[in-house]
């Protein structure tokens, strides 16, 4: 594995009494697409959201560039280097997707100016003008994605981002993930279609009732396929 960007060591988070993750352990390595899979409730959200520090309480350890981030308040997380993309996107209907795009500040130097991003995804370009009421699903997602590249974060957490997309738009979010892998981001992914993950990642890990039961490489998913169906019901 490369050299370790993000380590999590037996994290617990709660969302008031609710005691959700139980001991979650994990790497990400500098440069890599990692996977949280698991079945719905398994714990894969929840662990985003407590690295970024938006759980009741959190234990445990997270440590970004060998910072620790237990303590520290969500802004001071994303100042960081630390991005989340979240399952509902947050697009603002009434605002055009320049607009949407401008919108989240800067939090350290490194971001990529609208130019970039639009030579990233030309299609919004193309729908630089529009609503966010105007745009699919597909360009929705990809807005959400664009939208945190602007920030100057390293690590980006993605959560489920092909949910509900038509198999051709699902193409290009892989092609889209593979991209800002080579262009040097660290990327998060929670999944729970593994057929897609394995197009994009180097690694997988297992998550069941709040912790990390199993870790795949990508490349032994093929003679793993069996015990992966047993995982996650499919």
């Amino acid at each position: 594995m490369a050299e370790a960007l993000l380590q999590v060591s037996d994290l617990h988070g709660w969302y008031g009494e609710s005691h959700i993750l139980h001991g979650m352990t994990f790497e990400v390595g500098r440069g890599e697409v990692v996977t949280l899979l698991g079945r719905n409730g398994a714990g894969k959200t929840t662990t985003m959201r407590a690295v970024m520090g938006m759980l009741t309480k959190r234990t445990g350890s997270v440590r970004y560039q060998g910072r620790e981030l237990i303590g520290l308040k969500s802004n001071q997380i994303a100042k960081a280097g630390i991005a989340i993309c979240p399952e509902e996107r947050g697009i603002f209907a009434s605002l055009s997707v320049k607009e949407n795009l401008l919108l989240p500040p800067r939090v350290k130097d490194g971001g990529l100016d609208l130019e970039a991003i639009y030579r990233l995804f030309p299609n919004l370009r193309e729908r630089s003008t529009s609503q966010g009421t105007k745009l699919s699903g597909g360009e929705q997602q990809m807005l959400a994605i664009a939208r945190i590249l602007r920030t100057g974060a390293d690590l980006l957490l993605l959560d489920e981002p092909t949910e509900g997309l038509a198999p051709v738009i699902v193409q290009q979010i892989g092609a889209t993930i593979r991209m800002l892998r080579e262009t040097g981001f660290t990327i998060v992914l929670v999944e729970q279609n593994f057929h897609f993950a394995a197009t994009v990642a180097d690694r997988h890990y297992v998550v069941e009732h709040g912790h990390v039961i199993d870790m795949i490489p990508n490349a032994s998913l093929e003679s793993s396929r069996d015990k992966l169906k047993a995982y996650l019901g499919v």
